[in-house]
């Protein structure tokens, strides 16, 4: 591990002056202090940030839910207004990670997470994310848990994220503190598709803090849930997931909130699957028929070429699942 310095901030303030100066924020150190380790990060100056008042899960005053940044993982999944606002939520947290690292792990550190790409955590291989023009040894190498959906020729790595793929189901919002004062983001703005530039993958500005994420007011009505694919239960990254959140009254379904996990460089929404849903009566063929758009402008690679069709299947089964078809 390579020297750095050490600041814990005492309040926000300091917290930001520290972070404008070019240090790295860090509350449960759950990915950052890993990358250092295998020196894939190096930064020159680390700004703890577990003390400031981040903490709160509120209702806002037009019926969403805000979580704080540094709420933990685990606090998140049990909260009461979580689990019965946005079920979705309190799923995709505990099918994340390990209990352990769920007691540490914040909502804010969670969504900045960098990928699980083998070769990202290789500093010998080639790797656009980590080195800008060294090239994607994922490209030619051994794909299978990467991406099939936003990809481009400098990145195919997917995000890792789960809780991320509800947030992006649900529209949420990132609040952001820096230097110039406060701002949202459309969560389906603030995390970024690789393109030419892999190596920026968050909307950030210059020493900019994630205060909160907050999901707005959905209809009710709302059954949600999530649903994740991997190759063991216990402590394994996602091959494809599904986050639907439905909307549905007298019989009709009234709004769809559908994204996909495991498949996308970004947690992907999925609008077409939404609007093949919206104004029609739940049933085992519409779920079938929604599900197919699922892998709409997906790009297999040589090792991944079964994710469209699982993708279909796990979108088809949790729509079943919270339509009520099941």
């Amino acid at each position: 591990m390579h020297p750095f310095s050490y600041t814990k901030a005492a309040d926000m303030r300091e917290a930001l002056s520290a972070g404008w100066r070019g240090g790295r924020y860090i509350a449960g150190g759950t990915t950052l202090v890993d990358l250092m380790r295998e020196t894939v990060e190096r930064p020159g100056s680390l700004v703890d940030i577990s003390t400031l008042p981040l903490r709160e899960v509120a209702v806002t005053a037009r019926g969403g839910l805000r979580i704080g940044a540094l709420v933990r993982m685990a606090e998140a999944a049990a909260h009461p207004k979580v689990r019965v606002l946005y079920p979705v939520v309190s799923e995709a947290l505990e099918l994340s990670a390990s209990a352990q690292l769920r007691n540490m792990a914040t909502i804010g550190g969670n969504i900045m997470q960098r990928t699980r790409c083998a070769y990202f955590r290789d500093v010998s291989a080639a790797c656009n994310k980590r080195e800008p023009g060294s090239g994607c040894a994922a490209l030619q190498g051994y794909n299978r848990s990467h991406a099939i959906l936003g990809t481009s020729d400098h990145c195919v790595a997917t995000h890792p994220s789960d809780v991320a793929v509800a947030f992006a189901a649900l529209e949420a919002t990132v609040h952001l503190l820096g230097p110039d004062g406060e701002r949202r983001v459309a969560f389906a703005d603030f995390l970024l598709r690789p393109g030419k530039t892999p190596n920026r993958e968050q909307a950030l500005r210059q020493g900019e803090l994630i205060t909160a994420v907050e999901i707005p007011a959905h209809a009710r009505p709302l059954k949600s849930g999530y649903l994740k694919v991997r190759d063991r239960q216990s402590y394994e990254f996602a091959l494809t997931s599904a986050a639907v959140a439905l909307h549905i009254r007298g019989g009709v379904i009234r709004d769809a909130k559908v994204a996909a996990g495991g498949v996308g460089t970004v947690p992907w929404k999925l609008p077409a699957v939404e609007r093949h849903l919206i104004g029609e009566r739940p049933s085992d063929r519409l779920w079938a028929e929604a599900a197919e758009h699922a892998a709409d402008g997906a790009h297999p690679l040589s090792h991944n070429g079964f994710k469209p069709e699982l993708l279909k299947r796990t979108v088809e089964r949790q729509l079943r699942t919270v339509g009520g078809t099941k």
